[in-house]
């Protein structure tokens, strides 16, 4: 039997009671509808949990929560008292499970502190994408030694059982109950985050109450112990610099512990591809504190790799049709007021830049403003139509100094970026161009398993510019597209379309399973409307019309797509992207002379090459060459400088014995040519999302 613990005082017994509907109350009849198309029918007040119960043991067993009319809720909710409901039961197996248990381990997490320390302010515990983390202030720091204790506590919780009560209150007597908590943080975001509420939501597990709109599962022992604390980090209160400091424990959840050793052996193998060390050691990139936290400075080695990407980008462009084009690092804040992205992401854009004359600039957010205006500068045809114009244009964000991360989070960053201008009539091919443009790049480096994900807009959001028929319009015609193409798989969400049109993402899965959000391709019928730039065409029939805008980058930000293919390729890149492709490695000084002669050839046959003609054995020189994870060695010996050959020594496969020297730079090239990815192993690891995970907690 579920054991229950309410450790509260009397003065909030009563307070803290369930204030959901009373069961006990007549119904009308209530029918439930169910995915399978079969229905359930109820002359008396009923639960989620008493619908599982209904259609079966098993089911209630496995039952994690419910969808009813597409809004999450707990298996302790009433359904509607009568009228026809559609009801989903989410089980263990479903993907929003695991989020809703990871956030119910949250919740044990903050208990177990709260337990083990006095004074605890709670601050807010969302889940993410790898597992879900609890910003607290406490009097005396955490640490990694701190974690057994904590975790021994959670498992005595999940053992305890205690039930997930859900407790809906006015906001006055909710701010008033988070007063007697002595939760100064929950009175605040009450009174500001939450102003426009005029209810808010608690759970309670025993003695623990926190304000959060849930869902939950239906009791701690449901979480089992497949959980584990991970780390602990700094933060500040609302993700504000100078607001209070907190102090960020994160950890993550399963339902299963063979799934958690999964997750942790990936993450341990993911620290072994940490871009930022590997970075370091071969000489990537480095970030100082003197030119400023998230601007990369890219070392020779690593501009090699951007520079070659760019130079592969460029020569598809041509091909498909792309002008070049340049535009300034700042321009005057009104263009990004008529553009929308200042009022909509102001809070992530540094400060406007005040002139003497009054007039106010801006560090560039986007490009897109800028190529507008550029297409807005002389009188266009439907003739001149598509216009695409590309720029490798560096824009600027304020990112919070606790969200920068290495290359994948930065504060200036360049995008492959590029925006046509089509009719209406040329919507369709210009967009399946952009994709398939994209799906190439991708094929290029080796990234073949990816998922598209089309993002829409949220009716309910007022984020959102234009109007909803020209939004219905854009979404149609790119959903045509891209199930007219046959992509690996497609999926559409709601609310993450950009607030200027819907679009469609490339989320990737690199070699240990992770999954990141790279390639971009946006429809737009706003920004060129009347109501923000009033773009123009002089149509057949010798009117003005207005053209569509795509806004499209292959690679999104080259930053973050390098940062991304260090860990991908864990920094052992093919051969045509390596920054060194070949190194020549003598046996002696006696075959030193040819070894400089080869080293020379193969320069000026165009490989990036690099000798090693030091006094050391020859077995050294090959470890070098191999913690250095360059793709091929040529080893010179006295026999190979007597018949003109080179012995190769592949990164991969060892020794391949002696070949003439043409011959191996044909070989070479061959691969080069190809863009051959041979690197990528452990093809089938299962996905784990890196993207920003949905938040219960208000």
């Amino acid at each position: 039997m579920r054991r229950r613990q309410i450790r509260l005082n009397s003065l909030y017994s009563h307070e803290l009671k369930q204030t959901s509907p009373s069961l006990s109350l007549p119904l009308e009849m209530t029918n439930v509808l169910l995915p399978d198309g079969s229905q359930r029918h109820f002359d008396r007040p009923v639960t989620c949990r008493d619908l599982a119960a209904d259609i079966g043991a098993g089911l209630l067993k496995a039952a994690v929560a419910a969808v009813v009319e597409g809004d999450q809720a707990d298996l302790s909710a009433p359904l509607p008292a009568e009228g026809d409901v559609r009801v989903r039961l989410i089980t263990k197996r479903d993907p929003e499970a695991l989020a809703i248990l990871r956030h119910s381990t949250a919740h044990v997490m903050a208990q177990a502190v709260m337990r083990l320390h006095k004074g605890v302010q709670l601050a807010f515990g969302p889940t993410t994408a790898g597992g879900f983390y609890y910003d607290f202030a406490l009097e005396e720091p955490l640490s990694e030694e701190d974690f057994p204790a904590i975790e021994a506590e959670m498992a005595k919780i999940v053992k305890e059982d205690l039930e997930f009560e859900r407790i809906n209150k006015p906001r006055d007597e909710a701010i008033t109950l988070c007063r007697e908590l002595a939760q100064e943080f929950k009175v605040e975001h009450i009174e500001t985050g939450l102003s426009d509420q005029s209810h808010v939501s608690f759970y309670r597990q025993g003695e623990f109450v926190d304000l959060c709109r849930g869902v939950h599962v239906p009791s701690t022992g449901m979480i089992g112990k497949a959980f584990k604390l991970l780390s602990v980090a700094g933060a500040y209160w609302k993700g504000d610099a100078n607001r209070q400091q907190l102090q960020r424990l994160y950890a993550t959840a399963f339902f299963d512990k063979k799934d958690l050793q999964e997750h942790l052996a990936r993450l341990e193998e993911a620290k072994k591809r940490d871009h930022r060390e590997l970075g370091k050691r071969l000489d990537l990139f480095t970030i100082d504190q003197k030119v400023g936290s998230g601007l990369i400075l890219w070392l020779p080695k690593g501009a090699v790799i951007r520079q070659t990407l760019e130079d592969y980008l460029k020569g598809e462009l041509r091909r498909r049709g792309y002008e070049s084009v340049y535009t300034p690092n700042i321009g005057r804040v009104e263009l990004y007021e008529i553009s929308g992205h200042y009022p909509y992401y102001s809070d992530s854009q540094f400060a406007p830049i005040d002139m003497e004359d009054g007039e106010r600039y801006l560090l560039k957010p986007m490009n897109c403003p800028h190529h507008i205006m550029i297409y807005k500068a002389k009188p266009r045809s439907y003739r001149d139509l598509p216009v695409r114009l590309a720029e490798f244009g560096t824009v600027y964000r304020y990112e919070q100094s606790g969200e920068l991360n290495g290359m994948t989070r930065v504060r200036g960053f360049t995008q492959d970026d590029a925006h046509l201008f089509c009719t209406e009539d040329q919507v369709a091919g210009e967009f399946r161009a952009c994709i398939e443009m994209t799906q190439e790049v991708l094929r290029s480096l080796g990234m073949d398993r990816y998922r598209v994900r089309l993002g829409f807009r949220d009716p309910t959001s007022d984020k959102y510019v234009g109007r909803p028929e020209v939004w219905d319009r854009a979404e149609a015609e790119l959903q045509a597209v891209c199930e007219s193409m046959n992509l690996p798989e497609m999926s559409i969400e709601q609310g993450e379309a950009a607030f200027y049109g819907p679009k469609a993402d490339f989320v990737v899965t690199d070699c240990i399973g992770r999954e990141w959000q790279l390639g971009t391709v946006q429809l737009d019928y706003n920004l060129p409307s009347k109501d923000r730039f009033d773009l123009e065409y002089i149509g057949p029939d010798n009117t003005p019309h207005q053209p569509v805008m795509i806004h499209r980058a292959p690679l999104g930000s080259m930053e973050r797509f390098i940062g991304v293919l260090i860990e991908h390729f864990a920094g052992a890149f093919p051969l045509w992207l390596a920054p060194e492709q070949v190194r020549v490695l003598t046996v002696s000084e006696k075959s030193e002379a040819y070894g400089r002669e080869v080293e020379a050839k193969l320069k000026e046959a165009g490989l990036r090459t690099t000798g090693d003609f030091r006094g050391v054995k020859l077995g050294a020189k090959i470890r070098d060459g191999q913690v250095d994870l360059v793709p091929y060695m040529f080893v010179i010996g006295e026999k190979d400088r007597d018949e003109g050959t080179v012995t190769i020594r592949d990164r991969l496969e060892g020794d391949q014995g002696a070949m003439s020297f043409d011959a191996a730079v044909a070989k070479l090239r061959e691969e080069i040519a190809a863009r051959t990815v041979r690197q990528v192993a452990d093809a089938q690891a299962p996905a784990v999302s890196l993207s920003a995970g949905a938040e219960n907690e208000y």
